[in-house]
């Protein structure tokens, strides 16, 4: 099994998220991608090989497409030939799976735009015929592509699940300002991403994402349309009426689901062929979205 980087050790560590570690670097950050991966909101202590690489490649190729559609954070991604951009000394393992940024203040509430029904939505539907209060169509099946993307925040509590908050809620967090441009720039992200991938055969069922302040502008900030932030369908087999195949951590939450672990309980080792079918699928997304392979 290829190596894993699951800590990163390098001066002035501000923050270690389940897979993201950040250093502050003055008016810049810097994020690296760990191969660590979360489930049921726990961190599992197998890591993915290639994992954090490709969530740091895939993100940098989406900012350098949407920039003209919607700032964000993105500086470059630090590798052998602009270590120099970074303070102190990286090592080899480090390089692919870090990104300079612009240090932005986050807002402190995440952003989902769903253009299919789907997951904790085809389970508020169900419940209520509508997602996160805004009503919907009767007689949606599960993955049913919805009239129009829809804006659905939530907040992100330091511990246990993300909650799901009304955009009067929103306003009430971060402002009218900052919500009325987070809505309007996550749903133009989404319709933007939604197209570019269709035309590689992937739908993009939702996204999370995040924003901050630079400059007194809010700004896209943290990964944008990756395997863990998106849920992507291979349009080839995209059958509404139920679940959908996926190119994301799917096997690892199947696996977790079959494994007789409860909520409470320590994670469990995840078996090694789980690893690597997850690892193929993040490859898959990667290669059918850039039309590259992951680079060395």
């Amino acid at each position: 099994m290829p190596d894993v980087l699951l800590e990163s050790q390098l001066p002035g560590r501000t923050y270690r998220g389940k897979v993201r570690d950040t250093y502050d670097l003055g008016d810049k950050m810097l994020i690296v991608a760990t191969d660590r991966i979360s489930a049921a909101d726990m961190v599992l202590p197998a890591g993915i090989p290639e994992k954090g690489r490709i969530l740091t490649q895939l993100s940098a190729w989406w900012f350098d497409r949407i920039k003209e559609v919607v700032p964000n954070h993105f500086i470059a991604v630090i590798g052998p030939q602009n270590k120099h951009m970074v303070p102190f000394e990286l090592g080899p393992e480090y390089f692919g799976r870090s990104m300079l940024v612009k240090k932005a203040k986050r807002l402190k509430a995440e952003c989902i735009a769903r253009g299919y029904i789907s997951g904790s939505g085809w389970k508020d539907y169900q419940r209520t015929g509508a997602i996160c209060g805004i009503p919907l169509p009767e007689g949606l099946r599960e993955s049913d592509r919805l009239p129009e993307p829809i804006f659905t925040p939530s907040t992100k509590p330091e511990v246990g699940h993300d909650e799901n908050i009304s955009y009067d809620q929103l306003e009430t967090i971060v402002g009218e300002e900052a919500a009325n441009a987070m809505k309007l720039r996550t749903l133009a992200v989404y319709g933007y991403a939604h197209t570019v991938a269709l035309e590689r055969g992937i739908i993009i069922a939702d996204t999370k994402l995040e924003f901050g302040y630079w400059n007194e502008e809010v700004i896209l900030i943290d990964e944008v349309l990756t395997p863990d932030s998106s849920r992507f369908w291979p349009a080839n087999e995209y059958r509404p009426g139920g679940p959908q195949p996926s190119f994301d951590k799917q096997p690892v939450r199947d696996w977790l689901s079959r494994s007789g672990w409860k909520d409470g309980d320590p994670p469990p080792p995840v078996p090694a062929e789980v690893v690597a079918a997850t690892t193929e699928r993040y490859r898959t997304a990667y290669k059918m979205l850039t039309g590259q392979e992951l680079p060395e």
